[in-house]
């Protein structure tokens, strides 16, 4: 099969508005999460989130247009045109054979909650005839391809939390088998709003610690209490590698493996199986040679974190063994379906300047996750391998292993 190598990389997070201003703010330790602005979140249990500030969505598009896309759609359009421009692909390419693999866990949850008040309160006459089209979770997809004139294969993958990641999978399977010699993979998500906090705050995912945003979200800590929601967009051009190098691309890594799997366990509570088969499943793909960092799901929730070591575990062995693993989410937030991209953009960025991010916030060891998290300041490295990984409900996992070439 075709081997496939990253050319192109763009994010947006709560910590910057574009790769190397929030990449800077994370290994600087810096943290986005702040108290909600985007409604009033004074009821509700969890008031805090990684809210981007600042960001214009008519910096991506016709301020006509604007209205028809949902938040999640616009973070989307400006992480995939930075990947895009950075991707630095020829006016010649075909793009009839140059696709987009997107992914979302939720899609347009505000405009999901907007319209139904509309519509119980004013009547189904009111609902705005953007509301399905700005919400579905492919349009994502659309709205980049038809920005883009992208041609190719059109994807979606909407799998929770893992949704980032297996949208890389699908890319990389689609070139592999020849359906494209380019792919355009974006994740993003926007569900900030009263539903989506709500919503995770009544099954008691969220961390409600209002009064210290930024100490809230502390991964593998043993006072870790639940996730902070985060919002944002990563964005990675994947390429066939020998249409790269023939047209003299700069390539970030090659992606060497990636695995899938599921529990078939419960729907909100993760096991430690399913992890450990799809991180199996993708070393096992890449050769399971030595891998130099993970960047982890770490989402600061009880059981993921524990469950992610021990799967971590399973794979290297003893904590000796196992490489160094840190988790970003402390800093930006768990941005559901967008977290894999963007993290997937952070590994990447973290080979290419031979630098682990840290694990902020992590001040009280677990005796159930012992492993070096990279605690609080980053770390200068050599990062030949890594591997990122992200699970999501339904007991839907996956993780991905690239190589610096």
């Amino acid at each position: 099969m075709k081997r496939v190598v990253v050319t192109g990389i763009g994010m947006i997070n709560s910590l910057g508005l574009d790769k190397e201003s929030s990449f800077k703010a994370i290994v600087e330790g810096q943290c986005g999460i702040k108290r909600i602005t985007l409604f009033d979140p004074t009821e509700f249990s969890a008031q805090i989130a990684g809210e981007i500030s600042d960001f214009d969505p008519n910096t991506v598009m016709d301020p006509k247009e604007v209205k028809k896309a949902d938040r999640f759609i616009q973070l989307g359009l400006k992480a995939a045109k930075e990947a895009i421009e950075d991707a630095n692909l020829p006016e010649s390419i075909d793009k009839e054979r140059f696709g987009v693999s997107s992914a979302s866990g939720i899609g347009g949850l505000p405009n999901i909650e907007k319209n139904s008040v509309i519509c119980e309160n004013r009547g189904p006459k009111r609902i705005s005839p953007f509301f399905i089209p700005s919400s579905l979770v492919n349009m994502l997809g659309g709205f980049i391809s038809i920005e883009h004139g992208i041609k190719g294969p059109n994807l979606s993958s909407v799998t929770a939390c893992a949704a980032g990641t297996h949208a890389i999978g699908e890319a990389c399977k689609t070139i592999m088998i020849g359906g494209a010699d380019q792919m355009l993979v974006v994740g993003a998500e926007s569900a900030i709003c009263g539903a989506g906090i709500g919503g995770f705050a009544a099954m008691k995912a969220l961390c409600t610690d209002n009064e210290n945003p930024t100490k809230a979200s502390r991964p593998f800590d043993a006072d870790r209490s639940g996730f902070v929601m985060g919002e944002g967009a990563g964005a990675l051009v994947l390429e066939e590698y020998e249409s790269a190098v023939a047209r003299g691309a700069r390539i970030y890594a090659e992606v060497i493996g990636f695995g899938e799997s599921g529990d078939a366990n419960h729907i909100t509570s993760p096991v430690v199986d399913g992890p450990y088969r799809a991180m199996r499943a993708a070393m096992n793909m890449a050769g399971n040679p030595k891998v130099d960092y993970i960047n982890a799901h770490g989402t600061s929730t009880p059981a993921n974190d524990k469950n992610e070591t021990a799967a971590i575990k399973m794979i290297f062995g003893e904590k000796e063994n196992c490489p160094p693993v840190s988790s970003i989410k402390g800093q930006i937030g768990h941005c559901l379906g967008a977290a894999g991209a963007i993290e997937a953009v952070v590994t990447l960025m973290s080979m290419r300047d031979s630098i682990l991010p840290p694990t902020i916030n992590y001040t009280t060891p677990d005796e159930n996750c012992d492993l070096d998290y990279i605690p609080n300041e980053s770390r200068n490295v050599e990062i030949s391998i890594a591997m990122s990984n992200s699970f999501g409900f339904g007991g839907t996992n996956g993780a991905v292993v690239f190589k610096k070439l």
